[in-house]
Protein backbone atom coordinates (compact mmCIF):
# COMPACT_ATOMS: atom_id res chain seq x y z
CA UNK A 1 0.00 0.00 0.00
CA UNK A 2 1.33 3.43 -0.48
CA UNK A 3 0.12 4.75 2.85
CA UNK A 4 -1.70 4.90 6.06
CA UNK A 5 -3.03 7.26 7.79
CA UNK A 6 -3.44 6.91 11.68
CA UNK A 7 -5.87 9.36 12.94
CA UNK A 8 -6.37 10.06 16.42
CA UNK A 9 -6.13 12.85 19.28
CA UNK A 10 -5.48 9.69 21.78
CA UNK A 11 -1.53 9.09 21.84
CA UNK A 12 -1.37 5.98 23.93
CA UNK A 13 -4.00 4.57 20.96
CA UNK A 14 -1.61 6.00 18.30
CA UNK A 15 1.47 4.17 19.57
CA UNK A 16 -0.71 0.96 19.43
CA UNK A 17 -2.03 1.40 16.28
CA UNK A 18 2.21 2.35 15.09
CA UNK A 19 2.80 -0.43 16.35
CA UNK A 20 0.81 -3.01 15.08
CA UNK A 21 0.53 -1.58 11.77
CA UNK A 22 4.91 -1.55 11.85
CA UNK A 23 4.38 -5.41 12.71
CA UNK A 24 2.28 -6.14 9.49
CA UNK A 25 4.97 -4.15 7.57
CA UNK A 26 2.96 -1.29 6.45
CA UNK A 27 3.87 2.31 5.88
CA UNK A 28 2.08 4.55 7.60
CA UNK A 29 1.75 8.55 8.92
CA UNK A 30 0.32 9.53 12.04
CA UNK A 31 -1.71 13.51 12.38
CA UNK A 32 -4.36 14.58 15.14
CA UNK A 33 -8.20 15.00 13.62
CA UNK A 34 -7.47 18.73 12.96
CA UNK A 35 -4.58 18.34 10.46
CA UNK A 36 -5.66 15.24 8.87
CA UNK A 37 -8.45 16.68 6.12
CA UNK A 38 -5.22 18.60 5.09
CA UNK A 39 -2.76 15.81 4.79
CA UNK A 40 -5.58 14.10 2.77
CA UNK A 41 -5.53 16.95 0.16
CA UNK A 42 -2.09 16.91 -0.19
CA UNK A 43 -1.15 13.48 0.23
CA UNK A 44 -1.63 9.96 -1.95
CA UNK A 45 -3.26 7.43 1.00
CA UNK A 46 -4.23 4.30 0.63
CA UNK A 47 -6.44 3.57 3.52
CA UNK A 48 -7.39 5.58 7.09
CA UNK A 49 -7.81 4.30 9.99
CA UNK A 50 -9.84 6.67 12.13
CA UNK A 51 -10.40 7.24 15.81
CA UNK A 52 -14.34 8.09 16.43
CA UNK A 53 -13.83 9.48 19.39
CA UNK A 54 -11.82 12.75 17.78
CA UNK A 55 -13.83 15.39 16.52
CA UNK A 56 -15.65 15.19 13.06
CA UNK A 57 -14.68 12.00 12.11
CA UNK A 58 -18.16 11.11 10.23
CA UNK A 59 -17.51 14.62 7.93
CA UNK A 60 -13.52 13.40 7.34
CA UNK A 61 -15.54 10.11 5.61
CA UNK A 62 -17.69 12.01 3.63
CA UNK A 63 -14.96 14.21 2.71
CA UNK A 64 -13.32 11.70 1.00
CA UNK A 65 -15.23 9.34 -0.75
CA UNK A 66 -12.22 7.44 -2.39
CA UNK A 67 -10.52 6.64 0.54
CA UNK A 68 -11.38 3.53 2.46
CA UNK A 69 -11.64 4.48 6.41
CA UNK A 70 -11.78 2.22 9.16
CA UNK A 71 -12.97 3.68 12.06
CA UNK A 72 -11.86 2.66 15.78
CA UNK A 73 -15.18 2.77 18.21
CA UNK A 74 -15.23 2.14 21.82
CA UNK A 75 -17.95 -0.80 22.30
CA UNK A 76 -21.60 0.28 21.92
CA UNK A 77 -20.39 3.60 20.05
CA UNK A 78 -22.41 4.18 17.12
CA UNK A 79 -21.84 4.87 14.17
CA UNK A 80 -23.47 5.79 10.94
CA UNK A 81 -22.85 3.52 7.77
CA UNK A 82 -21.14 5.19 5.08
CA UNK A 83 -20.15 2.98 1.72
CA UNK A 84 -16.28 3.99 1.96
CA UNK A 85 -16.74 3.02 5.89
CA UNK A 86 -15.22 -0.45 5.31
CA UNK A 87 -14.91 -1.24 8.36
CA UNK A 88 -15.28 -0.99 12.23
CA UNK A 89 -13.34 -2.43 14.76
CA UNK A 90 -14.06 -2.00 18.31
CA UNK A 91 -11.65 -1.39 20.97
CA UNK A 92 -9.29 -2.65 22.37
CA UNK A 93 -8.09 -3.91 19.02
CA UNK A 94 -6.74 -7.11 18.12
CA UNK A 95 -4.02 -8.42 15.60
CA UNK A 96 -6.23 -10.13 13.48
CA UNK A 97 -9.11 -7.94 13.34
CA UNK A 98 -6.94 -5.33 12.10
CA UNK A 99 -5.59 -7.16 9.59
CA UNK A 100 -9.18 -8.23 8.22
CA UNK A 101 -9.53 -4.16 8.13
CA UNK A 102 -6.57 -3.19 6.44
CA UNK A 103 -7.40 -6.55 3.91
CA UNK A 104 -10.98 -4.64 3.07
CA UNK A 105 -9.41 -1.53 2.44
CA UNK A 106 -7.06 -2.91 -0.08
CA UNK A 107 -9.92 -4.55 -2.08
CA UNK A 108 -11.52 -1.39 -2.07
CA UNK A 109 -8.92 0.38 -3.84
CA UNK A 110 -8.33 -2.69 -6.15
CA UNK A 111 -11.75 -3.15 -7.02
CA UNK A 112 -12.31 0.91 -7.38
CA UNK A 113 -14.03 1.87 -10.80
CA UNK A 114 -11.26 3.35 -12.86
CA UNK A 115 -8.33 2.06 -10.80
CA UNK A 116 -5.87 0.22 -12.43
CA UNK A 117 -2.99 -2.58 -10.90
CA UNK A 118 0.15 -3.59 -12.18
CA UNK A 119 -0.03 -7.27 -13.94
CA UNK A 120 2.78 -8.92 -11.75
CA UNK A 121 5.94 -9.68 -11.14
CA UNK A 122 8.20 -12.81 -11.93
CA UNK A 123 9.18 -14.64 -8.54
CA UNK A 124 11.23 -18.01 -7.33
CA UNK A 125 10.44 -20.03 -4.68
CA UNK A 126 12.26 -23.34 -3.45
CA UNK A 127 11.75 -25.02 -0.40
CA UNK A 128 12.86 -25.70 2.78
CA UNK A 129 13.45 -27.58 5.95
CA UNK A 130 11.56 -25.19 8.13
CA UNK A 131 8.54 -26.17 11.33
CA UNK A 132 7.90 -26.88 14.59
CA UNK A 133 5.54 -29.60 14.16
CA UNK A 134 6.80 -33.24 15.61
CA UNK A 135 7.83 -34.77 12.32
CA UNK A 136 9.80 -31.98 10.98
CA UNK A 137 11.82 -32.00 13.92
CA UNK A 138 12.45 -35.73 13.77
CA UNK A 139 14.01 -35.43 10.65
CA UNK A 140 16.20 -32.60 11.61
CA UNK A 141 17.34 -35.13 14.22
CA UNK A 142 17.93 -37.94 12.20
CA UNK A 143 20.00 -35.43 9.29
CA UNK A 144 22.32 -34.35 12.45
CA UNK A 145 22.93 -37.80 13.68
CA UNK A 146 23.73 -39.39 10.39
CA UNK A 147 25.05 -36.40 8.78
CA UNK A 148 28.93 -36.70 10.12
CA UNK A 149 29.20 -40.15 9.30
CA UNK A 150 29.22 -41.74 5.65
CA UNK A 151 26.31 -44.28 5.76
CA UNK A 152 24.05 -44.86 2.67
CA UNK A 153 20.83 -42.15 3.18
CA UNK A 154 17.63 -43.35 2.02
CA UNK A 155 14.87 -40.36 1.89
CA UNK A 156 11.34 -41.84 1.30
CA UNK A 157 8.90 -40.08 0.61
CA UNK A 158 5.76 -38.14 -1.71
CA UNK A 159 6.52 -36.03 -4.53
CA UNK A 160 7.01 -32.24 -3.31
CA UNK A 161 7.79 -33.01 0.31
CA UNK A 162 11.32 -31.79 -0.22
CA UNK A 163 13.70 -34.88 -0.31
CA UNK A 164 16.27 -32.72 -2.41
CA UNK A 165 16.48 -30.78 0.71
CA UNK A 166 16.94 -33.29 3.00
CA UNK A 167 19.98 -34.41 1.19
CA UNK A 168 21.17 -31.12 0.94
CA UNK A 169 21.09 -30.59 4.42
CA UNK A 170 22.72 -34.10 5.09
CA UNK A 171 25.57 -32.93 2.75
CA UNK A 172 26.09 -29.80 4.17
CA UNK A 173 26.39 -30.99 7.82
CA UNK A 174 28.71 -33.95 7.12
CA UNK A 175 32.83 -33.54 6.63
CA UNK A 176 32.22 -33.78 2.70
CA UNK A 177 30.11 -30.09 2.56
CA UNK A 178 33.64 -28.62 0.74
CA UNK A 179 33.23 -31.25 -2.05
CA UNK A 180 30.55 -31.25 -4.63
CA UNK A 181 27.05 -32.27 -4.16
CA UNK A 182 25.84 -34.02 -7.54
CA UNK A 183 21.81 -34.72 -8.23
CA UNK A 184 21.00 -37.34 -10.90
CA UNK A 185 17.20 -37.77 -11.30
CA UNK A 186 17.14 -41.03 -12.81
CA UNK A 187 13.62 -40.88 -13.38
CA UNK A 188 14.50 -38.28 -16.50
CA UNK A 189 17.38 -39.48 -18.13
CA UNK A 190 16.66 -43.19 -20.70
CA UNK A 191 17.98 -46.07 -19.33
CA UNK A 192 20.11 -46.87 -22.57
CA UNK A 193 22.07 -43.10 -21.55
CA UNK A 194 21.84 -43.53 -17.88
CA UNK A 195 25.08 -45.70 -17.72
CA UNK A 196 26.90 -43.05 -19.55
CA UNK A 197 25.20 -40.63 -17.65
CA UNK A 198 26.56 -42.19 -14.52
CA UNK A 199 30.42 -43.51 -15.19
CA UNK A 200 31.24 -41.35 -17.91
CA UNK A 201 32.60 -42.67 -21.53
CA UNK A 202 35.43 -43.12 -23.59
CA UNK A 203 36.46 -41.85 -26.76
CA UNK A 204 34.39 -43.93 -29.62
CA UNK A 205 32.45 -46.45 -26.98
CA UNK A 206 29.04 -45.21 -28.82
CA UNK A 207 28.49 -43.51 -31.99
CA UNK A 208 29.02 -39.85 -30.84
CA UNK A 209 31.32 -40.27 -28.75
CA UNK A 210 33.72 -38.11 -30.22
CA UNK A 211 35.42 -37.41 -26.81
CA UNK A 212 36.24 -39.43 -23.16
CA UNK A 213 33.68 -37.66 -20.83
CA UNK A 214 33.58 -37.89 -16.70
CA UNK A 215 30.62 -39.13 -15.12
CA UNK A 216 28.12 -38.02 -12.14
CA UNK A 217 30.74 -40.89 -9.50
CA UNK A 218 33.85 -38.86 -10.95
CA UNK A 219 32.21 -35.88 -10.74
CA UNK A 220 31.08 -36.02 -6.75
CA UNK A 221 34.60 -36.97 -6.13
CA UNK A 222 35.07 -36.41 -2.21
CA UNK A 223 31.52 -35.42 -1.91
CA UNK A 224 27.81 -36.13 -2.30
CA UNK A 225 25.93 -38.08 -5.48
CA UNK A 226 22.19 -37.55 -4.96
CA UNK A 227 20.26 -40.57 -7.00
CA UNK A 228 16.95 -38.78 -6.96
CA UNK A 229 13.82 -41.22 -8.44
CA UNK A 230 15.86 -44.42 -7.78
CA UNK A 231 12.88 -46.12 -7.70
CA UNK A 232 12.57 -45.58 -11.47
CA UNK A 233 16.07 -46.72 -12.48
CA UNK A 234 16.37 -49.33 -14.78
CA UNK A 235 16.92 -53.39 -13.45
CA UNK A 236 20.10 -53.56 -15.49
CA UNK A 237 21.28 -50.51 -13.93
CA UNK A 238 20.31 -51.86 -10.60
CA UNK A 239 23.11 -54.38 -11.13
CA UNK A 240 25.37 -52.39 -11.81
CA UNK A 241 25.08 -49.62 -9.38
CA UNK A 242 24.97 -52.33 -6.80
CA UNK A 243 28.89 -53.39 -7.92
CA UNK A 244 30.10 -50.14 -7.45
CA UNK A 245 28.28 -49.63 -4.04
CA UNK A 246 29.70 -52.55 -2.98
CA UNK A 247 33.02 -52.79 -4.58
CA UNK A 248 34.09 -48.95 -4.69
CA UNK A 249 35.10 -49.26 -8.26
CA UNK A 250 33.38 -48.28 -11.91
CA UNK A 251 34.54 -48.48 -15.01
CA UNK A 252 34.01 -46.25 -18.07
CA UNK A 253 31.51 -47.23 -20.66
CA UNK A 254 33.73 -48.37 -23.60
CA UNK A 255 37.05 -48.80 -20.77
CA UNK A 256 38.27 -51.39 -18.95
CA UNK A 257 40.45 -49.73 -16.07
CA UNK A 258 38.68 -49.47 -12.74
CA UNK A 259 38.22 -46.36 -11.60
CA UNK A 260 37.95 -46.04 -7.65
CA UNK A 261 35.71 -43.77 -5.80
CA UNK A 262 35.13 -41.74 -2.82
CA UNK A 263 31.93 -40.95 -3.07
CA UNK A 264 28.76 -40.31 -0.44
CA UNK A 265 25.32 -41.97 -1.85
CA UNK A 266 21.91 -40.40 -0.67
CA UNK A 267 19.36 -41.72 -2.69
CA UNK A 268 15.39 -40.99 -2.66
CA UNK A 269 12.07 -42.43 -4.02
CA UNK A 270 8.33 -41.99 -3.77
CA UNK A 271 7.84 -45.22 -4.65
CA UNK A 272 7.06 -48.33 -1.72
CA UNK A 273 10.18 -50.09 -3.42
CA UNK A 274 8.84 -52.99 -1.23
CA UNK A 275 6.29 -53.67 -2.92
CA UNK A 276 8.13 -52.97 -6.33
CA UNK A 277 10.49 -55.63 -4.77
CA UNK A 278 7.51 -58.28 -4.69
CA UNK A 279 6.33 -57.70 -8.15
CA UNK A 280 9.96 -58.25 -8.94
CA UNK A 281 10.55 -54.39 -10.31
CA UNK A 282 13.44 -53.79 -7.80
CA UNK A 283 16.37 -55.75 -6.60
CA UNK A 284 16.08 -57.03 -3.24
CA UNK A 285 20.18 -56.93 -2.46
CA UNK A 286 20.38 -53.05 -4.08
CA UNK A 287 17.27 -52.00 -1.46
CA UNK A 288 19.07 -53.21 1.50
CA UNK A 289 22.69 -51.82 0.38
CA UNK A 290 20.84 -47.79 -0.27
CA UNK A 291 18.31 -48.53 3.10
CA UNK A 292 20.93 -48.29 5.16
CA UNK A 293 20.06 -45.27 6.66
CA UNK A 294 15.79 -44.56 6.04
CA UNK A 295 14.44 -41.20 6.45
CA UNK A 296 11.03 -40.57 6.03
CA UNK A 297 10.37 -37.17 4.41
CA UNK A 298 6.33 -36.13 5.81
CA UNK A 299 3.51 -35.37 3.97
CA UNK A 300 2.61 -31.65 4.27
CA UNK A 301 -0.94 -32.88 5.60
CA UNK A 302 0.88 -34.69 8.36
CA UNK A 303 2.11 -31.36 9.96
CA UNK A 304 -0.29 -28.58 8.85
CA UNK A 305 0.50 -26.48 11.98
CA UNK A 306 3.93 -25.97 9.96
CA UNK A 307 1.90 -24.31 7.56
CA UNK A 308 2.28 -20.63 8.86
CA UNK A 309 5.78 -20.43 9.18
CA UNK A 310 6.41 -22.28 5.62
CA UNK A 311 4.54 -19.37 4.56
CA UNK A 312 6.29 -16.76 6.15
CA UNK A 313 9.94 -18.60 4.88
CA UNK A 314 8.37 -18.50 1.40
CA UNK A 315 7.57 -15.24 1.69
CA UNK A 316 10.72 -14.26 3.33
CA UNK A 317 12.58 -16.14 -0.21
CA UNK A 318 10.70 -13.80 -2.48
CA UNK A 319 11.41 -10.61 -0.87
CA UNK A 320 14.82 -11.65 -0.69
CA UNK A 321 14.50 -11.43 -4.17
CA UNK A 322 13.63 -8.09 -4.40
CA UNK A 323 9.47 -8.22 -5.22
CA UNK A 324 6.73 -7.84 -2.51
CA UNK A 325 5.58 -10.69 -1.48
CA UNK A 326 2.08 -11.17 -0.12
CA UNK A 327 0.54 -11.59 3.36
CA UNK A 328 -1.90 -13.63 5.07
CA UNK A 329 -4.69 -13.16 7.01
CA UNK A 330 -5.63 -15.51 9.90
CA UNK A 331 -8.43 -16.65 8.56
CA UNK A 332 -6.46 -17.80 5.09
CA UNK A 333 -3.92 -19.02 6.74
CA UNK A 334 -6.30 -21.17 8.86
CA UNK A 335 -8.13 -21.88 5.62
CA UNK A 336 -5.07 -23.23 3.94
CA UNK A 337 -4.35 -25.58 7.22
CA UNK A 338 -7.59 -27.65 6.15
CA UNK A 339 -6.53 -28.34 2.69
CA UNK A 340 -5.24 -31.77 2.14
CA UNK A 341 -2.12 -30.66 -0.29
CA UNK A 342 -1.73 -33.38 -2.40
CA UNK A 343 1.53 -31.77 -4.02
CA UNK A 344 2.92 -31.26 -0.93
CA UNK A 345 5.28 -28.04 -0.01
CA UNK A 346 5.70 -27.83 -3.85
CA UNK A 347 2.05 -26.98 -4.15
CA UNK A 348 2.14 -24.71 -1.43
CA UNK A 349 5.27 -22.88 -2.45
CA UNK A 350 3.59 -22.32 -5.95
CA UNK A 351 0.14 -20.99 -4.49
CA UNK A 352 2.52 -18.34 -2.72
CA UNK A 353 4.09 -17.76 -6.13
CA UNK A 354 1.01 -17.20 -7.88
CA UNK A 355 -0.67 -15.29 -5.03
CA UNK A 356 2.28 -13.04 -5.26
CA UNK A 357 1.62 -12.62 -8.95
CA UNK A 358 -2.12 -11.87 -8.70
CA UNK A 359 -1.24 -9.16 -5.00
CA UNK A 360 2.08 -7.95 -4.83
CA UNK A 361 2.58 -6.44 -1.41
CA UNK A 362 -0.49 -7.13 -0.12
CA UNK A 363 -2.57 -9.07 2.57
CA UNK A 364 -4.66 -12.01 1.13
CA UNK A 365 -7.82 -13.48 2.57
CA UNK A 366 -10.00 -16.52 1.88
CA UNK A 367 -11.95 -14.75 -1.07
CA UNK A 368 -8.67 -14.07 -2.83
CA UNK A 369 -7.12 -17.70 -2.52
CA UNK A 370 -8.38 -20.20 -5.51
CA UNK A 371 -11.71 -22.02 -5.01
CA UNK A 372 -9.99 -25.34 -4.13
CA UNK A 373 -8.30 -23.81 -0.84
CA UNK A 374 -11.46 -22.16 0.41
CA UNK A 375 -12.77 -23.88 3.58
CA UNK A 376 -15.22 -22.44 5.63
CA UNK A 377 -18.43 -20.44 5.44
CA UNK A 378 -17.23 -17.04 4.57
CA UNK A 379 -18.85 -14.18 2.32
CA UNK A 380 -16.20 -12.62 -0.10
CA UNK A 381 -16.52 -8.72 0.88
CA UNK A 382 -18.30 -6.49 -2.03
CA UNK A 383 -17.49 -3.05 -1.75
CA UNK A 384 -20.77 -0.42 -1.85
CA UNK A 385 -19.21 2.73 -3.30
CA UNK A 386 -20.95 6.02 -3.34
CA UNK A 387 -23.03 7.04 -6.06
CA UNK A 388 -20.60 9.81 -6.91
CA UNK A 389 -17.91 7.77 -7.92
CA UNK A 390 -20.31 4.89 -9.82
CA UNK A 391 -21.61 7.85 -11.77
CA UNK A 392 -18.59 9.65 -12.70
CA UNK A 393 -17.13 6.61 -13.81
CA UNK A 394 -19.63 5.31 -15.83
CA UNK A 395 -19.79 8.86 -17.63
CA UNK A 396 -15.82 8.47 -18.31
CA UNK A 397 -16.65 5.44 -19.77
CA UNK A 398 -19.36 6.53 -21.53
CA UNK A 399 -17.55 9.82 -23.29
CA UNK A 400 -14.97 7.67 -23.79
CA UNK A 401 -16.36 5.29 -25.63
CA UNK A 402 -18.39 7.66 -27.32
CA UNK A 403 -15.17 9.41 -29.04
CA UNK A 404 -13.74 5.97 -29.83
CA UNK A 405 -16.30 5.34 -32.10
CA UNK A 406 -16.67 8.85 -33.85
CA UNK A 407 -13.14 9.03 -34.57
CA UNK A 408 -13.46 5.05 -35.86
CA UNK A 409 -16.19 6.47 -38.54
CA UNK A 410 -15.20 8.30 -41.83
CA UNK A 411 -16.96 11.95 -42.45
CA UNK A 412 -19.90 11.57 -44.09
CA UNK A 413 -20.60 13.69 -47.64
CA UNK A 414 -21.42 16.63 -46.82
CA UNK A 415 -20.63 15.77 -42.81
CA UNK A 416 -18.65 19.38 -43.48
CA UNK A 417 -21.67 21.48 -42.33
CA UNK A 418 -22.97 18.94 -39.54
CA UNK A 419 -22.81 20.29 -35.60
CA UNK A 420 -20.14 18.90 -34.23
CA UNK A 421 -22.06 17.44 -30.78
CA UNK A 422 -19.15 17.06 -28.50
CA UNK A 423 -18.11 20.67 -28.54
CA UNK A 424 -19.64 23.29 -26.22
CA UNK A 425 -22.55 25.22 -28.04
CA UNK A 426 -21.88 28.63 -28.83
CA UNK A 427 -24.44 30.19 -26.08
CA UNK A 428 -23.42 27.27 -23.79
CA UNK A 429 -25.49 24.54 -22.38
CA UNK A 430 -27.31 23.32 -18.92
CA UNK A 431 -24.42 20.68 -18.19
CA UNK A 432 -26.91 19.41 -15.45
CA UNK A 433 -30.07 19.53 -17.81
CA UNK A 434 -27.93 17.77 -20.36
CA UNK A 435 -26.38 14.79 -17.96
CA UNK A 436 -30.16 14.04 -16.67
CA UNK A 437 -31.51 13.85 -20.00
CA UNK A 438 -28.66 11.79 -21.39
CA UNK A 439 -29.27 9.54 -17.87
CA UNK A 440 -32.77 9.35 -18.57
CA UNK A 441 -32.19 8.06 -22.57
CA UNK A 442 -29.71 5.95 -21.52
CA UNK A 443 -31.43 3.79 -19.04
CA UNK A 444 -35.32 4.11 -20.92
CA UNK A 445 -32.79 2.53 -24.22
CA UNK A 446 -31.54 -0.26 -21.53
CA UNK A 447 -34.96 -1.16 -20.01
CA UNK A 448 -36.54 -1.40 -23.59
CA UNK A 449 -33.94 -3.68 -24.80
CA UNK A 450 -34.34 -5.81 -21.99
CA UNK A 451 -38.18 -5.53 -21.97
CA UNK A 452 -38.35 -3.52 -19.29
CA UNK A 453 -37.14 -6.22 -16.58
CA UNK A 454 -35.50 -3.93 -14.23
CA UNK A 455 -32.67 -6.30 -12.92
CA UNK A 456 -31.38 -7.17 -17.01
CA UNK A 457 -31.24 -3.28 -17.62
CA UNK A 458 -29.65 -3.01 -13.90
CA UNK A 459 -26.53 -5.36 -15.54
CA UNK A 460 -26.90 -3.43 -18.30
CA UNK A 461 -25.75 -0.25 -17.40
CA UNK A 462 -23.30 -1.34 -14.20
CA UNK A 463 -25.55 -0.93 -11.86
CA UNK A 464 -27.56 -2.53 -8.68
CA UNK A 465 -31.30 -3.08 -9.23
CA UNK A 466 -31.83 -1.01 -6.25
CA UNK A 467 -30.24 2.01 -7.85
CA UNK A 468 -31.74 1.70 -10.78
CA UNK A 469 -35.37 1.53 -9.22
CA UNK A 470 -34.12 4.83 -7.46
CA UNK A 471 -33.43 6.55 -10.81
CA UNK A 472 -36.67 5.33 -12.09
CA UNK A 473 -38.54 6.82 -9.76
CA UNK A 474 -35.86 9.86 -9.75
CA UNK A 475 -37.13 10.88 -13.04
CA UNK A 476 -40.58 9.13 -13.50
CA UNK A 477 -39.95 6.71 -15.93
CA UNK A 478 -42.51 4.08 -16.72
CA UNK A 479 -43.95 1.49 -18.75
CA UNK A 480 -46.12 3.14 -21.08
CA UNK A 481 -48.63 0.07 -20.64
CA UNK A 482 -48.37 0.25 -17.09
CA UNK A 483 -48.78 4.06 -17.64
CA UNK A 484 -52.08 3.48 -19.85
CA UNK A 485 -53.56 0.96 -17.10
CA UNK A 486 -53.40 2.84 -14.27
CA UNK A 487 -55.07 5.53 -15.85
Amino acid sequence: MKDILLVSNNGELIHKLETIVSFIGEPYSTRTSALSAQYLRENEVDAVLLDFAAPSGQELILQFPHIPFVALVEEDSPVAPERNLVGVVTLPMTYPVLTQAIHRCQEYNRRRPGSDKPSGVKTRLFRSLVGKSEEIQTVRRLVEQVAPTDATVLILGESGTGKEVIARNVHFFSDRKDGPFIPVNCGAIPGELLESELFGHEKGAFTGAISARKGRFELAETGTLFLDEIGDMPLQMQVKLLRVLQERTFERVGGNTPIRCNVRIVAATHRNLETMIAEDKFREDLYYRLNVFPVDSPALRERKEDIPLLLQELISRIQGDGVDAVKFTELAIASLMEHQWAGNVRELSNLVERLSILYPGQIVDIPDLPPKYQYGDVQAYQPDYPEELLERDAFNALFAESAAQEAQQPPEEGGADLPDQSQLPIDGVNLKEYLSELEINLIIQALEQQEWVVARAADKLGMRRTTLVEKMRKYNIQREEQCSSDN
